[in-house]
């Protein structure tokens, strides 16, 4: 029952609307032949009458659905919803019999000319009341039924992509942390290490292995918790301070009351790997890299501030691109990334994510 159109022409009836002409013409037909036969309307009356049994219940169930839309009523969860429901399809009940009854007293006043009592009219309920009751109830399931399936529909198709998205990511960290250059860097400043100082060279055997470990085995989670990525972080670091020395520097201001959060895997190591990639290494005296982790309006911005700047001509990589949808899709559309340059010849990445997602936080 969504207003999904097909674009083959500017009058296609959509799905909603099939679905109300058709299901309450079917339902209108059993009171008009009750009107032909039971209370003897001519030919002409019978059809008005069934046309105004027809725009009866769409009015009702369409004036329902306007609400629902305004007021969210779909994406509540099914308790709450269905405890709204309940009252719901009485109120619409007994508006449905109203109206059938002011409709019914204009007709054998009106038309048929014989003296009805208004009060009466409006009063009489049986056997009204239960068919708007059961006409109310399989509408108002039937809507939300159809939504429901819909929802899980999305919700299994946008996880089978960020589960997509997300695989990918680790491909190409993994990837970027395979490829010669890497390997190459490394394995040349633990070579050069092993003579010279055997401790640090097997520190940083043990950096690179638990770098590669953290690429094949952290590929199965979609969500890390921020302390266990600011370790990956540190020995990352680490590894390349042994090529870049004094060069590179990493600075922090993090707020540890957010620690415990969960926050898309490998997101601040792709920012950081960016910031040296695209920043430090191309400076010669190096640089600084800021890292900060703050609260501010229930959100947690995650920042990474380097030297360097944008080259408006190149596009922006792949790695950040599928950072940006895997927080598009894990948060709703809540969470955002950027990536601006400033005025002294610095660049900062930010990620922005809503806190108040109840399983964030372990």
């Amino acid at each position: 029952m969504n207003l999904k159109k097909t674009n083959t022409s500017n009058t296609t009836i959509s799905l909603y609307w099939k679905c109300q002409l058709i299901g309450w013409s079917i339902v209108s037909i059993y009171w008009a032949y009750t009107v032909y036969t039971r209370d003897n309307y001519s030919i002409f009356y019978t059809f008005l009458n069934y046309v105004l049994d027809i725009s009866i219940g769409i009015f009702l169930t369409h004036m329902y659905r306007l609400f629902a839309l305004k007021a969210k009523w779909s994406s509540l969860p099914m308790r709450q919803l269905l405890i709204r429901l309940v009252p719901t399809i009485l109120l619409l009940a007994v508006l449905y019999v109203l109206i059938n009854n002011l409709k019914w007293y204009a007709y054998w006043t009106l038309i048929a000319g014989e003296n009805k009592n208004l009060l009466e009219s409006i009063i009489y309920w049986d056997p009204i009341l239960l068919t708007g009751l059961r006409l109310m109830s399989i509408w108002l399931l039937a809507y939300h039924l159809y939504h429901y399936y819909q929802k899980e529909v999305v919700t299994a198709k946008e996880n089978a992509q960020l589960s997509i998205i997300a695989k990918q990511a680790q491909l190409d960290n993994l990837s970027a942390q395979l490829n010669p250059h890497f390997l190459f860097n490394s394995l040349n400043s633990i070579k050069s290490l092993v003579i010279e100082n055997p401790n640090v060279a097997r520190r940083a055997i043990d950096l690179l292995s638990d770098l590669l470990r953290s690429s094949l085995y952290e590929k199965d989670k979609d969500l890390i918790p921020i302390k266990e990525e600011l370790s990956l972080v540190k020995d990352y670091i680490e590894l390349e301070k042994m090529r870049f020395e004094e060069r590179l520097q990493l600075k922090t201001n993090i707020d540890d009351d957010l620690i415990n959060y969960k926050i898309p895997t490998l997101s601040i190591q792709l920012l950081i790997e960016n910031a040296i990639k695209h920043g430090i290494d191309l400076k010669i005296g190096g640089g600084i890299i800021f890292l900060k982790i703050k609260k501010k309006d229930n959100n947690i911005h995650i920042t990474v501030e380097n030297p360097g700047v944008i080259n408006q001509h190149k596009n922006v990589g792949l790695g950040l691109k599928n950072l940006k949808k895997r927080l598009e899709i894990q948060y709703k559309k809540n969470a955002s990334f950027c990536l601006t340059a400033k005025d002294n010849d610095c660049v900062v990445a930010e990620i922005i994510i809503p806190m108040h997602i109840e399983d964030e936080k372990i």
